[in-house]
């Protein structure tokens, strides 16, 4: 799939205000690490509202790679089936395409005893290291090697232990949770990761079998069980690409209704959109926004869940370079994740970097330009952006917004935006 969009392009030309629905799929960021989980038990999962994208067929091919095989079921749902026996390697080809691919790491050792992993790639956003991760499942009783590139695991039986993260990283606290649940004795994470696709997965692993208490708390509770079994199971709705278009909405007016996002996942977001002059309202089955003829300017800052999400960020700052006024936006969670900038600043955008904090001063509108997507979200944003740019705005290596968005295109054609791929 990857390798089918190699020279991808979208060509975006300014739009009126939007106007209707969206529906919203399945997480991308939760239905890769239930991808993984399902390393943990031998027999047929069934996982439902997974995006059809890039990254996860990348994932499936991992999988693959092991002995596991995946397919997409008639009914849009994932079949995932783990055989008896698997091999216990994520080879580079697969790994450097994505840093999710580094969640199969706590599975291997706690089902199989051994892991050997390419060191993840991905997006670059400077320097994410894998070290918490490393250290999380060594305080598991895991010894590890480093060597061309490889990390070699070994764990002839994990056992329950305290572990106290730096830092509440997401997949350290993803790779200990699926670690945890067949170590024996309890397994207490603190300061752990908060966010949704965290309760998602424990959620998964407990119909699973496993004991996971406190998910979506800073502490987490596990107590490690015998054994596992396949199971079913529904992805949350994903709350970037609900961001995504509420972005595109304040950026070129109008009224949108975002069928099946959850409002819970996205308050933070939905507080600072407010200041923006932006009306948003939670339904039964989603969200409903309205936007200004123009937004008004706001200041943020990201933070680990329940704060500001760092995927949000871009998005936001494509909002305020049209925004009435001066905004202030810092980037406490990434290093290294302003390269969109100058890509912006290429469609007139006025912002300037200063260490890890923008300074935008918003513009009326901006103005059509060819410019390149970095990364899955601030080609997201590029094209948000474009959405108030006079002229043309060509958008290349649009692969990487393919990697995290199903129907991306057509979901803002349904809705008035002038978007295509040649």
């Amino acid at each position: 799939m990857c390798e089918s969009v190699a020279v991808s392009q979208l060509v975006v030309r300014p739009s009126g205000p939007l106007s209707g629905e969206v529906p919203v799929g399945g997480a991308k960021n939760s239905a890769l690490k239930l991808m993984a989980a399902c390393v943990l038990a031998e027999g047929r999962y069934v996982l439902r509202n997974v995006p059809d994208i890039a990254d996860v067929a990348t994932m499936g091919q991992l999988l693959e790679a092991m002995g596991m095989s995946v397919r997409r079921r008639e009914d849009g749902a994932l079949e995932v089936v783990r055989p008896a026996v698997i091999t216990p390697e994520a080879p580079y080809e697969l790994v450097e395409r994505m840093r999710a691919s580094s969640a199969v790491l706590g599975p291997l050792l706690a089902a199989v005893g051994q892991a050997r992993v390419a060191i993840p790639g991905g997006d670059d956003f400077g320097s994410r290291p894998i070290d918490m991760h490393l250290s999380g499942l060594e305080s598991l009783g895991a010894t590890f090697e480093l060597t061309h590139g490889m990390i070699e695991g070994r764990a002839d039986r994990l056992r329950g232990a305290e572990v106290v993260l730096d830092y509440p990283s997401v997949g350290a606290t993803e790779n200990l949770l699926m670690a945890g649940v067949l170590a024996s004795g309890r397994t207490t994470v603190q300061n752990a990761a908060r966010e949704p696709e965290i309760a998602d997965l424990a959620a998964f692993l407990n119909r699973m079998g496993a004991r996971v208490l406190g998910a979506g708390s800073p502490t987490i509770t596990i107590d490690g069980v015998a054994e596992l079994r396949a199971v079913e199971h529904t992805v949350i709705p994903d709350r970037i690409e609900a961001a995504t278009f509420l972005a595109a909405v304040a950026v070129a007016g109008g009224e949108l209704t975002l069928r099946g996002a959850r409002a819970d996942h996205l308050e933070i977001l939905i507080e600072r959109m407010g200041r923006m002059g932006v009306r948003i309202s939670p339904e039964a089955d989603g969200i409903w926004a309205m936007a200004p003829a123009r937004p008004r300017a706001t200041d943020v800052a990201t933070l680990p869940y329940p704060g500001l999400a760092t995927d949000h960020l871009p998005l936001l700052v494509a909002v305020l370079s049209v925004a009435d006024g001066t905004s202030y936006a810092t980037e406490n969670v990434f290093a290294g994740r302003f390269r969109y900038v100058g890509e912006l600043a290429r469609m007139g955008a006025r912002v300037r970097v200063d260490g890890h904090h923008l300074v935008i001063d918003g513009v009326e509108r901006l103005s059509g330009a060819p410019v390149r997507a970095v990364d899955i979200r601030a080609g997201a944003a590029l094209v948000v952006a474009a959405l108030r740019a006079d002229g043309e705005t060509v958008v290349h290596d649009a692969e990487h917004v393919d990697r995290g968005y199903e129907g991306f295109i057509d979901k803002l054609r349904a809705v008035g935006a002038d978007v295509e791929r040649p």
